[in-house]
Formats: C-alpha cells, sequence, structure tokens
C-alpha cells in the first residue's frame, strides 16, 4: 500500500479520540506488538488515558494504517508505540508519522525505546542512542533521545 493524497494524518488526546478509532488503534497495536511479535505484555498499560498523551496515527475510510503515541514524561516527550499495518508497509507510513509527532513536540526533547534494528530509521530524525541495547519481551531495544 502506497500514500494517496486522501490518507489523513491526524491527533488527538484520549478524551478526543471517538470510541471506533480508539478501537481500531488498540486492535492494531495488539495485532502487531502481542499476535505477530509474540510479546505478551499489558498494552493498555493507563498512560493511553492521561491527560498529556496525543494520538497520531493516518486513516483511509476508516482504517488505521499506522499509529504512534507521545507521552508528557514532564522533561521529555517520550514517543512509543509507533506501528504501521502490515498491508501498509513500505509506504513510508511511520516517517509522516514521526515527522508529525515532532513538529507537535517542537523544541522540547524527545525520546523513545526503538527496537535496535530500527535505531537507524530514527537517527534519521535526529535521535541518538543513549545508552546500552537491553531485551524486552525478547526483542533488541535501545534508548534513544533527540534534544
Amino acid at each position: 500500500m502506497h500514500p494517496e493524497p486522501h490518507d489523513e494524518i491526524r491527533a488527538a488526546s484520549f478524551r478526543d479520540l471517538g470510541v471506533v478509532t480508539l478501537y481500531a488503534i488498540l486492535k492494531l497495536r495488539v495485532d502487531v506488538f502481542v499476535v505477530e511479535q509474540k510479546c505478551a505484555y499489558p498494552d493498555l498499560d493507563g498512560r493511553d488515558a492521561e491527560p498529556g498523551t496525543r494520538h497520531v496515527w493516518i486513516e483511509r475510510g476508516g482504517e488505521i494504517l499506522a499509529c504512534l503515541r507521545i507521552l508528557d514524561d514532564g522533561e521529555v516527550e517520550r514517543i512509543g508505540r509507533v506501528v504501521t499495518a502490515p498491508s501498509a508497509r513500505g509506504g513510508g507510513y511511520a516517517s509522516r508519522l514521526i515527522e508529525h509527532a515532532l513538529e507537535i513536540i517542537g523544541s522540547r526533547p524527545g525520546v523513545l525505546e526503538a527496537q535496535a534494528h530500527l535505531a537507524g530509521f530514527y537517527a534519521r530524525f535526529g535521535f541518538e542512542t543513549v545508552g546500552a541495547e537491553y531485551l524486552e519481551d525478547g526483542i533488541p531495544h535501545v534508548p534513544m533521545k533527540r534534544s
């Protein structure tokens, strides 16, 4: 699937998400992180509903193609739960999401915990590895920061 002019990028707080959109975002995250990547972990960690959390997604005709969330962690903004639907991979959606997230964050520092094989992808947006590689749910990750 490749980007089309009517692909919409949207952002909203938890309270401003419609129920259908929220369900689609959560389903995509579970389908990829829990089922495809075989990681049994609590995706519903309570942080989605925090007042400072922003959800960013790309939608086409009601289908969520990719999404992420931005958490307000006080001194930094934390980007996480970056996911692209299998049918939309290779279409540049993750790049569009990260670019939009950085616009939302503005001049505040941003951090994320990248799957290690994606560190180069995030480096394209100014993120640098700031710590040792570690395993999370059996997948190598690295902490990254963008000042």
